[in-house]
């Protein structure tokens, strides 16, 4: 009877996600290289006594208050996402609006009402398909839109750092284009994309807070 174990005993599934944020380095314990005397030393940087950078907490899983933030870029600035969210809008507006040619039915002007609700409904469903899909597809892949590549911008989990799921980008594209598409759209935008003016501390839109994200610098 063999002795060899089956394949993949023991094994950890691959961290492939080059966005992960990792833990901080382990304690050099007694041969410390810089004068500490274990993970307890005073001296050392990596240690969990009170000079930890980490607030003698250990963010990834010890104890204490952990700070999501830590080992992640910074919080991109909000005119930035701003920008971006505007080259985006402009980049799937354009598609909409070629797309949305077909509604153009002249013929019908005897029922213009009709023909310009139709015309409306169509349009604002082909608008929030392709903005859903855009940000969906894109995000869970780099965690950036076109827009945001331009500008250095990524989103990311808040709390692993990791490029969300293609779950987690839906619902964050449901919570941001449902409305903007079919009732207000500049009006819903300000309030979604603004909030991260004001929020304390992760900068979150409306959406990233409905999908745990926040967006980062990306170089």
């Amino acid at each position: 009877m063999s002795s060899e174990p089956p394949p993949g005993a023991g094994q950890q599934p691959p961290e492939d996600d080059p966005f992960r944020k990792q833990p901080p380095p382990p304690s050099y314990g007694a041969g410390d290289p810089y004068g500490g005397s274990g993970s307890a030393g005073g001296g050392s940087p990596y240690g969990g006594g009170a000079d930890t950078p980490y607030g003698g907490g250990d963010p990834y899983g010890g104890g204490g208050a952990a700070d999501p933030l830590a080992g992640m870029p910074p919080l991109a600035e909000s005119g930035r996402r701003v920008l971006a969210r505007i080259i985006d809008m402009i980049l799937v507006g354009v598609v909409v609006w070629l797309l949305t040619l077909g509604f153009q039915v002249n013929e019908y002007d005897f029922d213009s009402d009709k023909v310009e609700y139709g015309r409306s409904i169509g349009q604002s469903l082909i608008a929030a398909v392709l903005y859903i899909a855009y940000d969906t597809i894109l995000m869970s892949r780099t965690g950036q839109t076109l827009g945001k590549k331009w500008l250095k911008l990524r989103v990311a989990n808040l709390d692993n750092g990791a490029t969300p799921s293609v779950q987690t980008m839906f619902v964050r594209s449901l919570v941001l284009w449902i409305p903007f598409a079919f009732c207000c759209a500049c009006i819903w935008t300000a309030i979604a994309g603004g909030w991260s003016f004001f929020d304390k501390p992760y900068k979150q839109g409306l959406h990233d807070k409905a999908a745990k994200t926040v967006v980062v610098s990306a170089g």
